[in-house]
């Protein structure tokens, strides 16, 4: 049964920058896709980054350009490094392992807060 912990996260000003990381363990994660979702109160649970087992990424439209996803097999972790952030960027974030190389996402951690001050 994998665990993953995510840390990094916190309060930050608008423009700023925070780098997430998740850490596994019980389970490699190298033949896996990772993500990050992210859920502010009121609103679904929602993808913000994803990176297939071969290093594809996509992003959600709202982070392209400011969101960086990475990982690190050799670790066992992934990271999101978030740049120019905004108050609509304040979320609980999430790391995800998927069930295969591509997606399937169905391991979820605690959660980090990350709040944007204007």
């Amino acid at each position: 049964q994998v665990q993953l912990v995510e840390s990094g996260g916190g309060l930050v000003q608008a423009g700023g920058s925070l780098t997430l990381s998740c850490a596994a363990s019980g389970s490699r994660i190298s033949s896996n896709a990772m993500g990050w979702f992210r859920q502010s109160p009121g609103n679904q649970r929602e993808l913000v980054a994803r990176i297939t087992a071969g290093g594809n990424t996509y992003y959600a439209d709202s982070v392209k350009g400011r969101f960086t996803i990475s990982r690190d097999n050799a670790k066992n972790t992934v990271s999101l490094q978030m740049n120019t952030l905004k108050p609509e960027d304040t979320a609980v974030y999430y790391c995800s392992l998927g069930r295969n190389a591509i997606g399937g996402f169905a391991s979820w951690g605690r959660g980090t807060q990350v709040t944007v001050s204007t």
